[in-house]
């Protein structure tokens, strides 16, 4: 699944955040719903975003050895 914004788009949309810039204001110049920033973690970085990331990517082709395996093994 490709992502809506890249890590550094991220980090600069929550940085936009942090900087005391309405939550509104911020949400409608990235087209992003209302509450998706009220929920951030303070302090997320790019690092933390590429990180998490990956950590997505590697938990979904977990998931997907996991069902081929169910399918595949004999009950």
């Amino acid at each position: 699944m490709k992502a809506l914004f890249t890590d550094e788009q991220i980090t600069s949309i929550i940085t936009e955040q942090e900087a005391c810039e309405k939550t509104t204001d911020v949400c409608r110049r990235h087209a992003l719903p209302g509450r998706a920033l009220q929920s951030k973690v303070p302090g997320i970085g790019p690092s933390y975003a590429k990180r998490l990331r990956a950590l997505e990517n590697e938990n979904g082709k977990l998931k997907k050895l996991l069902a081929v395996r169910c399918w595949t093994t004999p009950f």
